[in-house]
């Protein structure tokens, strides 16, 4: 059907044809209201003669419609006269990005100007929860203000009106058409689920393939996939990988290839998960660009708040021989780089003389997180033995040592000479800081009234420096740093809620009962010369003036970082900055997620429960028929019980108190959950009703944090963890009485069936063991576990024990009837890779089905464009001006 040039669509006059294609004819008019021009797109009479297609176009165009972006092309209206169906849009001058490519590839500053205009205007879109569906050159126009996206919404309504094609029906030959308006070349921008016909997965990740295609396409003039037919295609698709860009075009950015290279995965998991993170990395790889002849001159621009403004290979400037020379003689301005290693980093310490990171991150060999070292201006980072486990690493002042938490203990490394010692007992570490008088100041635990201890670098019994005031709503003291005297320290008062007015910095001394306040500030605080307090709150990393002798701010804070990685359950972000002008921190990316997985004996993977979340700790039920789980809500931040059902999936959200609520245990009728919560600025013990028939109860409320572990089977009796001992609540008494107090932390009590024996697990050797002892008076001890183990679990049976070794394998223990404990050697069954604890009270990353033939493990999801650690040189440089 073709408009003549005159005619009228409402108020919109026909002034001339532009083209035509699977969606329609597109013409030029003049809104005759508002005297602009604009595009009229007329759909083809096969979708608008289908009245339910039809209607909800109308409601996503509305949609559409709302999309107010600089790079997407704006749906003004919708209409219909005489059975013609039409679309209203903004008039665009210029060329596709198909008519461009027939010219060749497009030079790289417009490749990577284009590809981070698109990814925005993706992501804006995707946040309003629309997906475009058939994103392709043809659908992208590039104009004297860059690139725009056409057609969103619309591939949607063309595919549901295009009948199924079957794979053994496709043609042969190129430009065939499958359906209607549907032809070849938009299946070589289809993600493999869409070209499989999978429209249930079909979701924000589709675009991002689609997208990686074009960029592809865009960098190389090559189409990222070709087949001589439509069948071998969608093999290609389905089951080959690209050859990396680079190898076409050898100037592609590292970043780049990289970053294409994630789009184009097979599996949607192991995409990116969000247009927000695809922006980031192409905006990196376009200023690591720009900025490459920077790497030996000043530049000439520079911000510090976002964090992807310069990224260059650090190897560049240091390279030479000249390394330490630029680092002794700090650039005019800001440089930014990458740091490479491949996980996100936890923790950080930058040496004194600011040459050498040491950074906890997840070694897959051994299968825990340990300490890397990286030399700045290196090429890589190496790992350091004996740091299993670790975390929150500190300096010796000479450079030499490195002291940390891991088992429990407070132990130090020297680089030279290892392995590490064990200086004392510190069974939830909370940071660290070393003077030049061999005084290690620490906190040894999170819990509630940990307070800061000092302790010589040799080892030895610590000394109590500070308790926490809970009148004050102080739960604890943490994150200590030694100031330039060594007497004087800083130090964070802390409480879980983030919304206190407790948490704050302070400043405390070695020599007096001295504590002076600095201020608010939600996670932990550093000072770093030429003079400078750096602190983190309202999501913000501040830098302010601060004279350390008088112990005074000065001036005004002044914003550095945004979107720094945080761990809002123990007050931490994720920076550290030393006095040579440099900081280094790990950038947020979407939150670290895991996902709930059934495996068989044999390690095999049997199914899932529930989507990928922010999941803790986690008790199926004795009745078999749900799973209790602590689940943080990323927005928020905040931590509720959760209950899934097994069969059918469905949830169940059980606390709703805005504090924190974890460690769901059963009751043996699968009724009732006790759990620990942070309602009176501790963690104290409640029960509850799962069918809410009852309200919940506080059971337990002491002056230390407590947490349930197991209940008995005959329901008498609840084993709960208080401070460094288990515990005894009887039922329905409600009374509690120690069980198991010993000089070593204790923790992960379980309960036999037969209700005879607890195991739990003891850092009494140095690093967590499983043991056994008699219920219900323990006497005797026997130690299950060798080379390390956590999170004892028994078959219904009583027949077998399991825990998880310290290099994260289900162990299994056969166990003989009898008045005597009698355990067999433990065999592993199969390696898991379960979720990194980000609290205090995390202990149930598994739980055993009463016949130990299936296990269900919070296992760590699988990440995606990890975004490296970001250096900052001379950070302090834009502070000055």
């Amino acid at each position: 059907m073709t408009i003549a040039a005159g005619s009228r669509l409402g108020p919109y006059e026909i002034t001339g044809a532009i083209g035509a294609g699977g969606m329609g004819e597109v013409y030029r008019a003049r809104d005759t209201r508002l005297d602009r021009i604009v595009a009229i797109k007329v759909l083809p009479a096969h979708l608008a003669d289908n009245a339910e297609l039809r209607e909800r176009f109308e409601r996503e165009a509305r949609t559409v419609a709302s999309l107010n972006h600089p790079h997407i092309c704006t749906l003004f209206d919708i209409g219909r006269q005489n059975d013609i169906e039409f679309l209203v849009m903004e008039y665009l001058e210029g060329e596709t990005l198909a008519q461009r490519l027939q010219k060749g590839p497009l030079p790289l500053e417009h490749v990577l100007q284009y590809a981070v205009e698109i990814a925005d205007a993706l992501d804006k879109a995707h946040r309003k929860g629309v997906t475009h569906r058939d994103l392709k050159p043809g659908n992208i126009m590039l104009t004297k203000s860059g690139a725009k996206l056409l057609d969103f919404g619309l591939a949607k309504l063309r595919q549901d009106a295009a009948p199924v094609t079957p794979l053994s029906q496709l043609p042969t030959v190129a430009g065939a058409v499958t359906g209607q308006g549907m032809i070849l070349g938009t299946l070589q921008y289809m993600a493999p689920e869409q070209a499989e016909g999978k429209t249930d997965q079909i979701d924000a990740r589709t675009d991002i393939f689609a997208f990686g295609a074009v960029v592809y396409e865009m960098a190389t003039g090559r189409k990222a996939f070709e087949g001589t037919s439509q069948a071998s295609l969608i093999a290609k698709i389905l089951e080959t990988d690209p050859p990396p860009m680079s190898s076409i075009q050898p100037m592609t950015p590292r970043a780049l290839d990289r970053a294409v290279r994630t789009c184009l995965a097979k599996d949607p998991d192991d995409r990116w998960q969000s247009a927000r993170d695809l922006v980031r990395e192409l905006k990196w790889a376009s200023e690591s660009r720009e900025r490459g002849s920077e790497a030996v001159a000043p530049a000439k621009k520079s911000s510090i708040v976002a964090p992807w403004i310069l990224a260059c290979t650090l190897a560049v400037i240091v390279a030479g021989g000249a390394a330490w020379s630029r680092l002794s003689r700090p650039p005019e301005s800001v440089m930014y780089f990458r740091g490479p290693v491949s996980f996100s980093a936890r923790d950080m310490a930058v040496s004194p003389n600011g040459r050498t990171i040491a950074v906890t991150g997840y070694d897959e060999s051994a299968r825990k997180r340990v300490i890397w070292i990286y030399e700045v201006g290196g090429q890589d980072a190496r790992t350091l033995p004996d740091t299993e486990g670790a975390s929150f690493p500190f300096w010796s002042p000479d450079g030499k040592s490195l002291g940390f938490f891991a088992d429990g203990k407070l132990k130090k490394l020297d680089l030279d000479s290892g392995p590490s010692q064990i200086l004392c007992d510190a069974p939830n570490g909370r940071g660290g800081s070393w003077n030049k008088d061999g005084t290690i100041l620490f906190t040894p635990t999170g819990q509630l009234g940990g307070g800061l201890y000092r302790v010589a670098a040799s080892g030895g019994t610590p000394a109590l420096v500070s308790s926490p005031d809970a009148s004050r709503g102080e739960m604890s003291h943490r994150w200590p740093m030694f100031l330039p005297d060594g007497k004087h320290y800083l130090y964070m008062v802390f409480n879980v809620s983030m919304k206190s007015e407790a948490n704050a910095i302070y400043v405390g001394s070695l020599d007096s009962i001295e504590k002076r306040f600095v201020t608010r500030a939600v996670a932990n605080a550093t000072y770093a010369a030429p003079g400078y307090l750096l602190f983190y709150r309202d999501d913000t990393l501040f830098a302010q003036r601060f004279d350390a002798g008088k112990i005074e701010l000065k001036g005004e804070p002044v914003p550095v970082l945004g979107e720094i990685q945080s761990l809002g359950r123990i007050g931490r972000v994720s920076f550290a900055a030393s006095d040579g002008g440099l900081m280094v921190a790990q950038m947020s990316r979407a939150a670290s997620s895991s996902q709930l997985t059934w495996f068989d004996r044999k390690g095999s993977s049997i199914g899932v429960v529930g989507k990928p979340g922010q999941y803790g700790n986690l008790a199926l039920a004795p009745d078999g028929t749900s799973v209790a789980i602590d689940a943080t809500d990323s927005t928020s931040q905040n931590t509720d019980v959760w209950i899934y059902q097994l069969r059918g999936e469905t949830t169940k959200r059980v606390t709703f108190d805005p504090a924190i609520e974890t460690d769901p245990v059963w009751s043996p009728d699968s009724a009732r959950l006790a759990f620990s919560s942070t309602r009176q600025n501790r963690f104290d013990i409640y029960l509850k009703d799962v069918n809410g028939a009852e309200d919940e109860k506080l059971i337990l409320h002491a002056d230390t944090d407590e947490y349930p572990d197991d209940w008995s089977k005959d329901g008498k009796y609840l084993l709960y963890t208080r401070g460094r001992d288990l515990w005894l609540l009887t039922i329905p008494e409600m009374k509690g009485t120690p069980f198991l107090k010993a000089a070593s932390t204790l923790r992960n009590g379980r309960l036999s069936s037969d209700g005879k024996w607890v195991a739990y697990a003891s850092n009494e050797s140095g690093k967590w063991e499983i043991y056994v002892t008699s219920f219900p008076e323990a006497r005797g001890k026997w130690q299950v576990s060798s080379g390390g183990g956590e999170q004892p679990r028994w078959r219904g049976d009583g027949r077998e024990l399991f825990y998880l070794s310290s290099d994260s394998k289900i162990m299994a223990v056969p166990v003989a009837e009898g008045k005597n404990f009698d355990a067999g050697a433990p065999v592993a069954l199969f390696q898991v890779s379960p979720r990194e604890p980000t609290g205090t009270s995390e202990q149930a990353f598994y739980d055993v089905s009463r016949d130990g033939q299936r296990f269900l493990i919070n296992m760590e999801a699988r990440q995606t464009g990890v975004e490296p650690m970001t250096l900052i040189l001379n950070w302090a440089a834009k502070l000055k001006k």
